[in-house]
């Protein structure tokens, strides 16, 4: 039965290599004749021409009859040569002088250029495809080839499964058909036979192929042993793609590298054998990539790719599960397989020369593979028990990371992919981090964190430096992600070791070198942020009963230091050029990558960010004693007005002054206590003596500034409150007027050190002066308020406005003037807009000369000094004329002190508040007529000696509303007497007013304002 199988399969063989051999033979004698009438008839119309015209026989010639020539005729046919000619007499050489003037005459117009030179010849257009042809010819042949092979091997697993065939004849059969093939494939190799011989060497290449695998793992022959297994794989690999760059035809490859991938799943046996699979695929592997950067095929490695893909996860899905890789050191072998592919990618990847049409597809695959190599350790990360082995989960990581690292810096068109590759793996640790990180394994964690900031770091560096190829800014963050990974087990971890900030501190060093070293000085900046988050997570961890405090606190200040040194020094390392530019001083406000504002703006950062964790620290924890948090924040504000002086960046002594208030009033609110009073009122005291003694210590330098004296000026009033309260609170029953008072001094002190120092020509001196003098004015005038209450207030506010706009007359500096414009402002809007303040008390026994009088009376006498004192040309606040203003809220102010004192003088006796009424008393309403009439008629005589049309209008206009009372409201109420009486005096009023216009108005000649 067996030999009549093998029979068979041989008559099988022979009948249809054998036609197919005899058809090429015929086909081949068939075109030769051809060939040879085409040359013949040619050499007989050449022999035609040259009987017609021997003498144009080269130029009437066509290239295709020269080429036939060449190829065809062993010898041209002999050329008559005419008679010798024989060299004339040489005449002598022309002199010197005329070969000059020959040279230098003009040279004649050469010939114009033929019209159809100018247009270039017509390209031939591309030829139509031939569907018929490639149906026929191409596709058929195709699929026998296809058909042949299934064919084969599906009667090859029938007869295994029925055993028709001894193993050994099957393997021969095998061999035999295989050979078989590629023979007759090779016989065929002509240009009109080229699609059949590809299609019979690539059908023989996959018999073999199966018949090899089968030897090895199917049928477990003595002799097919592992080294000559592979050896024979080898070689027919080998003899494959070796035929494929023969035959030049890529199907010949692209089916070879299909029935390479199928070959172990058409005779798989559902046993596990995963070296001698992946071996196997390997080998294919490495042939096909050969073949393509041979043949430049670019489908090549893309197909293989995407095969050994397939190949993965075809026997994870089937053996990883059922023979529990995932215990043990059996993950060694999966991770071993992936890690190899991905080797083996990388290099031909890296290895293929730039510029070949094959790069994008090698780099595709190498890319893809790697890809997925990280995509299976996504996979593990889903089994317990390989993620409570992170050194081995993390390594088999990082090694795929490394190789599509290399991959990035090999090819400078990759150079994203490390980003990219990056994310990826920061991705894999923060969920190895979130779902397995325990007390037992940090301190692995934490090595891996480092690893990973090194490895992401180095490769922008290389590419930067060896590729020349600048990354974006966010490709240099990976030491940024690192402490985004530090921070995880700070929050989740209820005890973390020490260890950690060695850790934080070498991945800063690590991202200021890179930083240098790129020129990319915004990851410093986001290191900087992340660390203080890391600490300020640190700082959470702290209990109640400030165990750690002081050890915190140390680290913030260490690394505000390290940041501010380091700044420094980076800026100082970066080169110019690149856009970067350096100047003489740096702004704090500046473009930040200019080394120069870089110097200033991240140490100003270092020192002000801790400011924000010292006052979480204040809230948080039950700090009784503000003395550690205090004194550090002390050395950042030296820090800071010493970088102020270095920089003479004046800004610095703002930032550093809100900060510390910050601070300080946050301490305050929630954590002051009257028990312990004094120690936090030496703080607020020193703090405010630091910022108001730091410009004169330096006045040559900040001689001709206005910010440091600004700050220094009003650190005392910003500091006023707090020391206030706390006298206040601790010292109930004391003299509070004092506290202003004792503030006044430094200012007064200040004002007069500034008047000896500074020069009359410093275009700062009046504003410095100003400072200083207000500061002084605002504590003289809280002393009445502080000491007293309610409308001492107002007093006190109209009485500084006042003082200010004096001070202006004396130190001409703006900000006196709207100052003080908008402190009288205010009083007049407490007395005339507030009704509570005629309840501030209870009405006085005395009438006239009481609370009422001095409080307005006070208030108008200041809003009319304020005017007088803010004559032209000093009379402009906010480009507004204030002077006619302040006038007119005096005057505001004066009448409603008249009804006031009206009001209070017929006010019941006994009633304890005060009460406008208009009716029910003759005698109020009497003189309410009255005293409005004379009061009208007092505007008017100032609008007419003044010369004041708006004064005058208003008395007319206030006369008027007189008038208009007495007829519609006095006649119906006040007695016959009263009525007489008002009469009287409302005419002696309005004759006497009509008078004085007659007398000054009528013909006077004077300007009218």
């Amino acid at each position: 039965m067996e030999a009549l199988v093998f029979l068979l399969l041989l008559v099988i063989a022979v009948c249809f290599v054998l036609p197919l051999v005899a058809i090429a033979k015929a086909t081949r004698a068939r075109r030769s004749v051809a060939d040879f009438e085409t040359r013949l008839r040619s050499l007989e119309g050449e022999l035609q021409m040259l009987k017609h015209a021997p003498g144009e026989l080269r130029a009437d010639r066509s290239p295709a009859a020269k080429s036939e020539m060449a190829e065809g005729e062993p010898f041209s046919p002999p050329v008559a040569e005419g008679p010798e000619v024989r060299p004339a007499s040489i005449p002598p050489p022309l002199p010197e002088e005329v070969m000059a003037a020959a040279a230098s005459s003009p040279q004649p117009p050469s010939a114009p250029k033929p019209v159809s030179a100018e247009f270039p010849a017509p390209q031939p257009s591309l030829p139509a495809i031939n569907w018929e042809q490639f149906m026929g010819a191409k596709l058929f042949a195709w699929i026998g080839g296809l058909a042949l092979f299934l064919g084969v091997a599906f009667f090859l697993k029938y007869s295994f499964e029925h055993n028709l065939i001894s193993p050994e004849l099957r393997v021969a059969i095998g061999f035999a058909v295989g050979l078989a093939l590629v023979v007759g494939g090779l016989a065929l190799k002509r240009k009109e036979n080229v699609v059949t011989a590809q299609t019979l060497c690539a059908t023989g290449i996959l018999i073999l192929y199966a018949v090899t695998f089968a030897c090895r793992s199917f049928y477990h022959f003595a002799f097919f042993g592992l080294v000559p297994t592979f050896l024979l794989m080898t070689l027919i690999t080998a003899v494959a793609f070796l035929l494929a760059v023969r035959l030049d035809a890529i199907m010949v490859a692209i089916l070879g590298m299909a029935g390479g991938f199928l070959t172990p799943i058409l005779l798989s046996t559902r046993q596990d054998n995963p070296f001698g699979l992946f071996g196997y695929i390997a080998l294919l592997d490495i042939g096909l990539l050969l073949v393509a950067r041979r043949k430049q095929w670019s489908a090549l490695p893309i197909l293989g790719a995407v095969g050994t893909v397939l190949m993965q996860i075809a026997w994870v899905s089937q053996f990883f599960l059922r023979e529990q890789y995932f215990l043990g050191n059996e993950v060694l072998v999966p991770m071993a397989i992936f890690l190899g592919f991905d080797l083996l990618f990388c290099t031909a990847s890296g290895t293929t020369k730039r510029g070949l049409k094959s790069e994008g597809a090698f780099s595709a695959a190498a890319i893809g593979i790697g890809g997925v190599a990280i995509l299976w350790g996504f996979y593990f990360l889903s089994f317990q028990t390989l993620g409570n082995r992170p050194a081995l989960l993390l390594s088999y990581i990082f090694l795929a990371d490394v190789a599509l690292l290399a991959t990035a810096i090999a090819k400078e068109k990759l150079a994203a992919l490390s980003t990219v590759t990056g994310l990826a793996v920061f991705t894999f640790l923060a969920t190895w981090t979130a779902w397995y990180l325990t007390t037992q394994n940090l301190y692995v964690a934490l090595a891996a964190f480092f690893v990973f900031a090194l490895v992401h770091s180095v490769a922008p560096l290389v590419l930067h430096r060896f590729r020349k190829i600048d990354l974006a800014w966010w490709s240099h963050l990976f030491p940024a992600l690192a402490l985004v990974l530090i921070l995880m087990p700070v929050f989740n971890l209820p005890e973390v070791s020490f260890v950690v900030w060695p850790l934080v501190f070498c991945v800063d060093l690590i991202a200021i070198f890179l930083a240098v070293a790129t020129g990319a000085l915004l990851s410093i900046l986001v290191v900087l942020l992340l660390t203080f988050v890391v600490i300020g997570a640190w700082m959470l961890r702290i209990p109640i009963e400030l165990a750690g405090l002081p050890g915190s606190l140390l680290l913030l200040g260490a690394f505000a230091m390290f940041f501010m040194l380091a700044a420094i020094w980076a800026s100082r390392q970066l080169p110019t050029g690149s856009g970067i530019t350096t100047t003489a001083s740096g702004k704090l406000f500046g473009a930040f990558n200019n080394p120069a504002n870089f110097a200033i703006q991240l140490p100003a950062l270092s020192a002000t960010l801790p400011f924000l964790l010292l006052i979480m620290v204040t809230l948080r924890l039950p700090l009784v004693n503000p003395s550690p948090v205090f004194a550090l924040a002390l050395v950042f504000v030296v820090l800071l007005l010493g970088m102020a002086k270095i920089f003479s960046l004046d800004l610095l002594s703002v930032v550093a002054l809100g900060a510390t208030l910050a601070l300080e009033y946050a301490w305050h609110s929630a954590r002051f206590s009257a028990d312990h009073a004094m120690l936090p009122l030496a703080w607020y005291i020193g703090f405010a003596a630091v910022f108001t003694i730091f410009p004169f210590l330096f006045h040559r330098q900040f001689a001709a500034k206005t910010v440091p004296w600004a700050t220094a000026a009003l650190a005392a009033p910003l500091h006023f409150f707090l020391v206030y309260d706390v006298m206040r609170t601790a010292y109930p029953n004391g003299m509070p007027g004092l506290i202003p008072a004792a503030f006044s001094l430094p200012s007064l002190l200040g004002l007069i050190v500034l008047l000896k120092r500074t020069s009359a020509q410093s275009p700062a001196r009046n504003a410095q002066l100003a400072l200083f003098g207000g500061a002084a004015l605002f504590f003289i005038t809280l002393i009445f308020p502080i000491q007293f209450d309610r409308q001492w207030i107002t007093l006190g506010w109209a009485l500084e406005g006042v003082a200010l706009c004096w001070l202006f007359q004396r130190v001409p500096h703006p900000g006196l003037r709207l100052v003080g414009a908008a402190l009288l402002a205010v009083a007049f809007v407490r007395l005339a807009l507030n009704p509570a303040v005629l309840s501030y008390h209870a009405r006085s026994v005395t009438p006239i000369f009481n609370w009422y009088l001095y409080t307005y009376g006070i208030a108008t006498i200041c809003l009319f000094a304020a005017a007088r004192l803010l004559a032209p040309p000093r009379n402009l606040v906010l480009g507004r004329n204030a002077q006619p203003l302040f006038y007119a809220l005096g005057t505001i102010l004066a009448f409603l002190l008249l009804n006031i004192e009206i009001a209070d003088y017929f006010s019941r006796p006994g009633m304890a508040a005060l009460t406008f009424q208009f009716s029910g008393n003759f005698a109020r309403d009497m003189t309410y007529s009255i005293a409005w009439a004379a009061f009208a008629l007092l505007l008017l005589i100032i609008g007419i000696r003044q010369t004041a049309r708006p004064v005058r209008y208003a008395s007319l206009g206030l006369l008027g509303v007189t008038i208009l009372k007495l007829f519609l409201h006095d006649l119906s109420q006040l007695d016959q007497l009263y009525r007489i009486a008002a009469f009287v005096v409302v005419a002696i009023i309005a004759i006497f007013a009509s008078f004085l216009y007659q007398r000054f108005l009528g013909l006077s000649e004077k300007p009218i304002q």
